[in-house]
């Protein structure tokens, strides 16, 4: 018992503030938070918010940490957690904004100008303290790194920790999670949404997705234009991207073939071509008429495999670089990328980690797959130095002065946006000179989910002393309310200008909307009412935009609100 006593409350000058006590306490406290966020009510939950409010109850009754060590821990995990979602996002946040994803990141840009006009709007109607309407914003849109990005502004310009921050976060979470819900189901209705119609287009991938997905299609030639013109000469006359995956001569309808570059065409030839949607038409028009072909029945002479990017010399380079139709006599049709299918053009950059879909004889697959390393093996091993070097120079990068027009003093980005904005770079420019920045989703996962934790519970331990000031009174129903009306009025008014100006299809609209507000319970609501991959792809491209803006974002407003 008296073991036990000391592990908990530190009861002499050796265990109070000790290393056994605090991590006993911070262990307790994850453990049960991580307990808890495993239940679920009609398949929601407010999950990792539990640590954190865990963390509450224990510092409420004096169960805390040494108050230097308490403030390192959450520092400490605070970056490991932006910094692994950075390294995550970077590979696609400058390409997020090409074509098809610049509209869907603007649609972003202005939902959460909207919710940061809502915050300003309740702040000076209400005169609710901008500590607390920080915490109501992060919770709303379910942003924890917004979170840490208020806390540790607000630590840099007062030198104390503001607790209101947490408890608004803590009140405002659940409903980010029900509201955002809540509110697709009201945009079906306000929209008018027919749900066939919407899935139809879904699937064929129309809308702003036609630049950010891909799509197959069978075509015979009819065309006599292209009669005997080679696959790179149809290229530069559709001036699209596109890849021929197999050809069907005509006269030998028993076997098919692989396709390069130098592949002549002939009239009657069947084409399995692989392009994202908004191209296919066009593609269509040039070559001649869509037929139904079983493909099936020729896997006997080549197949379609996955292969997984794992040796760091490739890591960098094109695929017109690695020239596998003339040295193995294989063909790349796609790229998956994230989750996300790219066109496998000659000029697309490979990463480790990337999955691409060979079609080839088992023997030219096995010289490609030895080429390119598919070991996941190899991929296991955690790349280290990335990490630790960027967190160093993320350091230096929040400690960086900057000035902002209207606010005197030079700001600093801090701990929650240096190492982010580094990760993002580090992640994009790293293949681009074969630094390896790969670490594998679980490995990844694994960093963020360590780091969250220990932000999330040193967060609560730190505002459980206050507990009773902030939530059990009148102002803790005021601030609920707020955070319904940030969760709900920026995704009702998002939703509406989505598809009158931007013309969305309904559930890639969901999932821009869940990605603007990074909200992955969202997405897995919007993924249950639709078989296309809409949603994920929406939420996919502006996800990297989103989170940026939410942590540099936060951080001017506590700036400019309490400096």
């Amino acid at each position: 018992m008296e073991l036990l006593n000391k592990l908990f409350f530190g009861s002499d000058q050796y265990w109070a503030g000790g290393v056994s006590h605090s991590i006993f306490i911070l262990a307790l406290v994850i453990t049960l938070g991580l307990t808890l966020g495993k239940l679920k009510v009609r398949n929601v939950s407010i999950g990792l918010t539990w640590v954190l409010l865990i963390g509450v109850v224990f510092g409420y009754f004096s169960l805390s940490l040494n108050e230097q060590l308490l403030h390192f821990l959450r520092e400490f995990g605070l970056v490991l957690f932006v910094y692994s979602i950075g390294l995550s996002v970077g590979p696609s946040f400058f390409s997020s904004f090409k074509k098809g994803g610049l509209a869907l990141n603007i649609l972003v840009l202005i939902t959460i100008c909207l919710s940061l006009l809502t915050v300003v709007a309740i702040h000076f109607t209400t005169n609710t303290p901008f500590t607390a309407l920080a915490g109501i914003l992060s919770g709303a849109v379910t942003n924890t790194p917004g979170l840490g990005a208020a806390q540790q502004t607000y630590f840099s310009m007062t030198g104390v920790d503001a607790p209101d921050i947490a408890m608004g976060y803590a009140v405002a979470y659940p409903m980010g999670v029900i509201g955002t819900i809540l509110a697709f189901i009201l945009l079906r209705y306000l929209l008018r949404i027919k749900p066939t119609d919407e899935e139809q287009q879904a699937e064929r991938g129309l809308g702003q997705l036609e630049q950010l997905t891909v799509r197959s299609v069978t075509l015979e030639v009819t065309n006599p234009r292209i009669d005997g013109q080679t696959v790179k000469e149809l290229r530069h006359i559709a001036e699209r991207r596109f890849v021929v995956s197999r050809i069907i001569m005509d006269g030998d309808e028993k076997h098919n073939k692989l396709v390069n570059g130098a592949t002549t065409l002939h009239m009657h030839d069947k084409l399995l071509i692989v392009a994202a949607p908004m191209d296919i038409d066009a593609i269509t028009a040039l070559v001649g008429t869509p037929v139904e072909v079983d493909w099936a029945p020729y896997e006997k002479e080549y197949i379609s495999r996955r292969v997984l990017v794992t040796k760091p010399e490739v890591n960098g380079k094109t695929l017109s670089q690695l020239n596998l139709g003339d040295n193995f006599d294989a063909t790349v049709t796609r790229v998956n990328r994230s989750g996300v299918d790219l066109v496998a053009h000659p000029s697309l950059i490979l990463q480790l980690g990337d999955r691409l879909t060979v079609v080839g004889s088992e023997l030219a697959i096995g010289k490609v797959s030895k080429m390119l390393g598919n070991s996941l093996k190899r991929l296991n091993h955690p790349n280290l130095i990335p990490i630790f070097l960027g967190i160093a120079l993320g350091c230096v990068v929040a400690n960086i002065p900057l000035l902002i027009p209207g606010i005197p003093e030079p700001v600093r980005l801090g701990l929650a946006g240096g190492p982010f904005i580094v990760a993002i770079l580090m992640g994009y420019f790293g293949p681009r000179y074969h630094l390896v920045t790969y670490n594998t989703i679980s490995a990844n996962m694994m960093l963020r989910e360590i780091g969250i934790t220990m932000f999330l519970a040193c967060v609560g331990l730190g505002a459980g002393q206050s507990v009773n000031s902030s939530l059990f009174n009148t102002q803790g129903l005021s601030w609920f309310a707020y955070g319904i009306i940030i969760t709900m009025v920026p995704i009702i008014l998002g939703g509406i200008i989505g598809r009158k100006f931007f013309h969305l299809n309904y559930y890639t609209l969901m999932g821009v909307l869940s990605g603007g507000n990074t909200n992955p319970p969202a997405l897995a609501f919007s993924n249950t009412l639709t078989d296309s991959d809409s949603p994920a792809v929406g939420y996919a491209t502006v996800y990297p935009f989103a989170m940026f803006l939410r942590i540099i974002s936060i951080q001017i407003m506590v700036l400019l609100f309490l400096s």
